[in-house]
């Protein structure tokens, strides 16, 4: 038996070839992640690990000043490093050298004024030489360090990306006014930023304090142990003279680095993740290809199969002779797909190595032990249990088959059982589904659960399905195309298995690509509504790379010429009503101008006197109404009873609970300046713009929006964001189309003695051929109208679970890309029926009628 099976792979390697192309598509898509997330993994942990050689210990402020705002509470009593602190560590008897360390956002434009680097990814620091006048992270290959405010130092890629040379007067800005210096020094580094094609610029220590942390503050200390110390032994010293306070900690360099590894190892997972998810769709869809190929060989084969019953094999021996055949093809094409993915993963690193003019860190090719057995073992697997089931269906064929034709009709009655088991599922998942829908944003689960019964059961009904949905087109076939169109019809609901079997390997396909259309359709018709009903501002100004607007820059701005209103939008962090709360500032004077806010109780004119307004979701969940009082308590320790004077519904830009300005500024609570709002005198104009760019002192980060311009940012976003997902999903389409063409291409041989039948009755070449191509693309039709349904419905769903927390939304259906999805399954069945039916043309009558 075992020599019988090689025998029929060999003797229908032709009919298996799709099936090992599906396979090998699909492992190459597991292995080709595999190899290239340990790849770029170990290269980023090389590169990053290079940052920690010139230290021992670091001791870093996690609250240093303007550092960011975040939702932890400020604490105006926490201690800072400062120069007396390194002086301290300096003094330790295991420590050669502590330099104190200035770090923050710095943006870089070249002679043309444009920001160079990958927005905020760019970066300044000190330059803190020691005793010998040199300081050990960066090799200075031109010129001098930075010795005052008017001089700075730039890393060797940068400047020779900008075009500058020593001397030359080099723009800058952090999160304020653009400002100018002398470039006075080039250097080398090994930092991982730079060496990711960011630039980086060194200012004089007491500079970088002012524009980067505070006065006489450091973000963090490098300690350099002396000869003979090590790290442990160091950062033991270390913690008797740093300040005991919760915002101060004392890491060792080997510390840093596996922390370093550990965040690289979790974002790179995520990534791995995500891609062994598609490909596991991928492996989803030829599951149908093999199952398929199985049962139309085996369909084909049982006369030879009631042979083997009649001279003593067992059900035992039969089953097994399947799936040596099944586990020969899967080792084959996984083999395959093994090398095809290491070809993949080498690509992709190559690619990603070629991105920012060859900074990208590169390495060595991985290829793990681990690699090679998931991708074996995955391939295998999911060849042999795809064959299963037609391997059970092969032992029970009877010997007395041996004397019948192969061509007999599949029984009804075997889908009685089927239909009820995918009738259960479908309705508990649709009713998951449904409830899920009208949980909110807790039903989100609940959705997802039912969506995976609610497939399940439409694949397994779909044999059911597949007759009255394709007899709608039976009329319009017969009319269209004649005798063709009516044998199309009837070829493709003649095996209900088989048809469902095809078109649901092409409804996977459509149904997450529906899914993923209607809900970016939606979400961005949602978003577009909200920005052009509550926004009233000519202009948002802020800054590329997302970081704070300073308060001089928001000022300057809102004194520019042509500005009638302008207000700050600012995010601010502390505990209202004992919990801790996002708070979003405005000026009252100018908020009412530029947005406007759809109040549903009390004014918005409450704001101005010093009043909270709150959302109206928050007011349900909370119990608030006008009037009610909750406690605040501010960051400098002061506390106040704030009452709500006004409700309103969501607001894009703004958090649940709104605040004057001068209210959180007198608290002195500190603030996150997102944006500026401007309404100018005029309206838009390009001169009121020029003035806003004028304004912020040409700064390379300025970023000027209107209207329009927001609405393109998240259409935008949104559509990179689907142009991405169809990218992962084209290899589950791709494996879908070689089932087509696989079906089509044992249909015909099935069908040769009916095919030779209608070529003697008077059909000829042409209408063989359109029968064949019709009946390709009334399967895919069908599949494609189950993934659109299906597809939609899915989103619909979702978009439930999301209203709480995007007010506005609704399930928009892009009618356009749904008619153009449509059109393309019906051109995929017509490609791929292109093959089998000129191969059904060709075939001789009197052969044709001889066979079977």
């Amino acid at each position: 038996m075992f020599r019988t099976a090689l025998r029929n792979v060999l003797a229908h390697k032709g009919r298996l070839l799709m099936t090992v192309l599906a396979v090998l598509l699909g492992t190459a898509f597991v292995a080709g992640t595999m190899v290239f997330s340990d790849t770029f993994g170990s290269a980023l942990k090389n590169s990053y690990s290079k940052g920690y050689d010139h230290l021992s210990v670091r001791v870093t402020d996690n609250r240093s000043a303007l550092a960011g705002i975040t939702d932890e509470d400020p604490d105006p009593t926490a201690q800072h490093l400062t120069a007396g602190t390194v002086a301290q560590l300096g003094a330790l008897p295991g420590v050669s050298q502590a330099r104190g360390v200035v770090s923050g956002f710095t943006a870089i434009a070249d002679k043309t004024g444009k920001s160079i680097g990958q927005g905020g990814g760019s970066a300044g620091g000190n330059f803190a030489p020691g005793p010998d006048g040199k300081d050990a992270r960066y090799q200075l290959t031109q010129g001098h360090g930075p010795q005052n405010a008017g001089e700075i130092a730039l890393d060797q890629g940068s400047a020779d990306k900008a075009g500058y040379h020593l001397g030359d007067t080099v723009r800058f800005a952090v999160n304020g006014p653009a400002q100018d210096a002398k470039l006075a020094g080039i250097f080398s580094t090994d930092d991982p930023g730079v060496n990711s094609g960011n630039p980086l610029v060194l200012f004089d220590t007491a500079t970088a304090q002012r524009l980067l942390a505070a006065p006489g503050q450091f973000n963090s200390i490098e300690v350099v142990g002396a000869p003979g110390s090590s790290q442990q032994q160091l950062q033991d010293e270390v913690l008797t003279v740093i300040p005991h306070s919760g915002n101060i900690t004392a890491q060792t360099a080997n510390q840093l680095q596996d922390d370093q590894r550990k965040m690289i190892e979790d974002g790179t997972s995520t990534m791995r993740t995500m891609l062994l998810a598609f490909a596991g769709i991928s492996l989803f869809v030829g599951i149908f290809i093999i199952a398929n190929t199985f049962t139309m060989l085996i369909a084909q084969r049982t006369r030879e199969l009631a042979l083997l019953r009649a001279i003593g094999a067992g059900r035992g021996q039969v089953t097994r002779s399947v799936l040596i055949e099944a586990l020969a093809i899967g080792l084959v094409a996984s083999v395959a797909g093994l090398l095809a993915g290491i070809g993949i993963g080498a690509g992709l690193q190559s690619l990603v190595g070629s991105l920012g003019n060859g900074s990208n860190p590169t390495g060595p090719l991985i290829v793990s032990p681990l690699t090679v057995l998931v991708s074996l073992a995955t391939g295998v697997l999911v060849t042999v249990l795809s064959a299963l089931l037609p391997a059970v269906r092969a032992a029970r064929i009877a010997p007395v088959a041996a004397m019948s034709s192969s061509d007999q009709p599949a029984s009804q009655k075997s889908l009685v059982v089927r239909n009820s088991i995918g009738g259960v599922l479908a309705a508990a998942g649709f009713g998951l589904i449904l409830l899920g829908s009208s949980q909110g944003g807790s039903g989100k689960w609940t959705v997802a659960g039912g969506a995976v019964l609610a497939l399940l059961g439409v694949f397994v009904l779909t044999p059911l399905l597949s007759r009255p949905l394709i007899a709608l087109l039976g009329p319009v076939l017969g009319k269209l195309f004649g005798v063709a169109g009516k044998l199309a019809r009837q070829n493709a609901v003649r095996n209900p298995r088989r048809t469902a079997a095809t078109a649901s390997a092409l409804t996977i396909g459509l149904t997450l690509v529906t899914a993923l259309t209607v809900l970016g359709t939606s979400v961005n018709a949602a978003l577009d509504k909200a920005v052009g009903s509550s926004m009233k501002a000519d202009y948002s100004v802020g800054l590329s790379n997302g970081l704070s607007v300073s308060p001089d820059l928001a000022a300057r701005i809102a004194h520019a010429p042509g500005v009638a209103a302008a207000t700050p939008v600012t995010s601010s962090y502390f505990k209202i009503g004992g919990d801790k709360q996002t708070v979003s500032g405005l000026d009252p004077a100018a908020a009412s101008q530029v947005l406007d806010f759809p109040v549903t109780s009390g004014s918005a004119a409450a704001l101005g006197q010093g009043q909270l307004l709150v959302s109206s979701e928050l007011a349900k969940s909370d119990g608030l109404t006008v009037g009610s009082t909750v406690p605040a308590a501010f960051p400098n320790g002061t506390t106040a009873n704030l009452t709500v004077g006004g409700v309103f519904d969501s607001v894009p830009r703004l958090h649940s609970m709104v605040l004057d300005n001068a209210v959180l500024t007198a608290h002195q609570v500190p603030s996150n300046t997102d944006s500026v709002l401007v309404k100018g005198a005029g309206g838009e104009s390009s001169t009121l713009r020029q003035a806003l760019v004028d304004a912020a002192g040409d700064n390379p980060l300025i970023k000027v929006q209107t209207k329009q311009d927001l609405k393109n940012e998240v259409s935008s976003f949104i559509s990179i964001a689907l142009n991405m997902l169809y990218g992962l999903l084209a290899m589950s389409v791709l494996v879908a189309v070689l089932g087509v063409i696989n079906t089509m291409a044992m249909s015909v041989f099935e069908r040769k003695r009916e095919i030779g039948m209608l070529r003697a009755i008077g059909l000829d070449r042409r209408g063989i051929r359109r029968m064949v191509r019709l009946e390709s693309v009334v399967i895919s039709v069908f599949g494609a109208v189950l993934g659109l349904g299906l597809g939609c419905f899915l989103a619909w769903a979702v978009n439930g679970t999301l209203k709480d927390g995007l007010a506005g939304l609704t399930t928009v259906l892009p009618w356009g890309r749904l008619a153009i999805f449509l059109a393309l399954a019906g051109l995929v069945g017509l490609v791929a029926a292109y093959w089998p039916s000129r191969r059904a043309a060709k075939l001789d009558i009197l052969d044709s009628i001889k066979a079977g």
